[in-house]
């Protein structure tokens, strides 16, 4: 039997559906999976039909700690997406991570887990920076606008920032290599660097004699974990107290006190952008491991240190905050429609999606906090396979505490009105 405990704002009740063991016809089965005769048989059981069951809901799945662990399959993550896609209920894919190109990580994914998976179901921690190019109210587009995308492995996000659209993009490596001196104690990572280097773009100029101004940075996008906290620290650092985003210059307004902030961030630098605020995440080592959120408290401090404690002023993305699950939510009602076709018509609205996740100060927080548009409820279970073991109270309160993705599954579907098996 599963152990499921119900934890805190929501007790499970008490369910009586019964399983119909009726065979579904082949054709019913929506997904082209290469099944024999006695696997055929199998998914024509377990895809009988609930009395009264409706399809209504979907679910949200982070990946870490919930999916796979250190790109090893976690216990039951096959034995659920495979349930799921059978009997044709939604569910994307949610994850804090990124680094990578979306369709990258998708073949991934797919190989590890043995489950046929597409971009069209997975959001990643930097995929709503896709929205940027062309703009949205709070920002200009930054189609053609020179941004510095730092984080990663080489220079992957630089790839995934010109795959979404963006067509001047520059990282630290192309800054340390035009200007070696920027940061001193670089010289140990040169080869790194050189090999991942592309010249600046030629800023435009700045005087009559047409000569080319300083380099002029538009946008400060964090992709992805930095490898090189101090490097990418000095060069956000420099670019937040410049004039204008132009490096090499600095601000005349930073520390005036007639201003706002103290005149920091006053006089057109550009914006930074977290792609998610994860202190920690769960790694191959058995505790968790220091994520972006480490890097941007880092930040904060030195921020703090040098400008006296002026607010440093920035935009974050990723779980658990509202973009994050809004930008999922309509990603999962694509999906849905994709899924369903003519059903999600005659079925309504998405009334329930469930967020299954191993980190509470993310995925649960998110989920408990947000408040969808179209009136969804969202749902949070706590899977302890992860940042979170189960040791200590979580530092947000979920609506169920299990053991894996599967018991995680088990859950929703009963609290949907289904009756799944304990085990396929």
């Amino acid at each position: 039997m599963a152990t499921v405990q119900p934890y805190g704002r929501h007790l499970l009740p008490k369910l009586t559906a019964r399983l119909i063991c009726e065979s579904l016809p082949k054709s019913s089965i929506p997904w082209s999976l290469p099944v024999g005769r006695t696997q055929r048989r199998t998914l024509q059981t377990i895809a009988s039909k609930t009395r009264n069951r409706r399809n209504d809901f979907a679910f949200a799945f982070d990946i870490d700690g919930v999916l796979i662990r250190s790109s090893k399959p976690l216990a039951g993550a096959r034995r659920a997406l495979q349930y799921l896609q059978s009997h044709r209920i939604p569910f994307i894919l949610l994850t804090n991570g990124g680094g990578k190109s979306e369709s990258e990580r998708v073949a991934e994914l797919t190989e590890r887990l043995g489950v046929p998976l597409d971009t069209s179901l997975f959001v990643q921690s930097h995929t709503p920076f896709a929205d940027l190019v062309h703009g949205t109210p709070q920002q200009q587009p930054l189609k053609d606008a020179c941004i510095l995308v730092t984080g990663g492995h080489g220079d992957r996000c630089r790839r995934v920032a010109e795959n979404y659209g963006f067509t001047n993009v520059i990282t630290p490596a192309d800054i340390v290599a035009a200007y070696p001196t920027i940061w001193p104690f670089s010289l140990e990572f040169n080869a790194y660097y050189a090999a991942q280097a592309r010249p600046l773009p030629t800023p435009p100029p700045t005087d009559a004699d047409r000569n080319p101004g300083p380099l002029k940075v538009d946008a400060i996008f964090v992709y992805n974990d930095p490898r090189d906290w101090a490097l990418d620290t000095q060069l956000i650092l420099d670019l937040l107290l410049s004039h204008a985003g132009r490096l090499g210059t600095v601000s005349a307004l930073n520390g005036s006190a007639a201003l706002p902030n103290r005149g920091y961030q006053q006089d057109g630098q550009p914006p930074l952008y977290f792609s998610n605020p994860d202190l920690l995440w769960a790694a191959a080592w058995p505790l968790p491991r220091l994520g972006q959120g480490g890097f941007q408290a880092a930040l904060r401090g030195v921020w703090s240190a040098v400008t006296g404690g002026a607010q440093l002023r920035h935009r974050m993305f990723g779980k658990p905050n509202v973009v994050a699950y809004a930008f999922a939510e309509k990603k999962l009602e694509e999906h849905r429609r994709a899924v369903l076709g003519k059903e999600d018509e005659a079925g309504g609205r998405l009334k329930t999606v469930y967020m299954v996740g191993d980190n509470p100060a993310s995925d649960i927080q998110g989920a408990n906090g947000f408040a969808s548009p179209q009136g969804t409820a969202w749902r949070s279970i706590l899977v302890r396979s992860g940042v979170y073991d189960g040791k200590a109270a979580p530092s947000a309160e979920p609506d169920a505490v299990v053991d894996g993705v599967w018991e995680a599954v088990q859950w929703g579907l009963k609290s949907s009105g289904w009756d799944p098996p304990e085990s396929l």
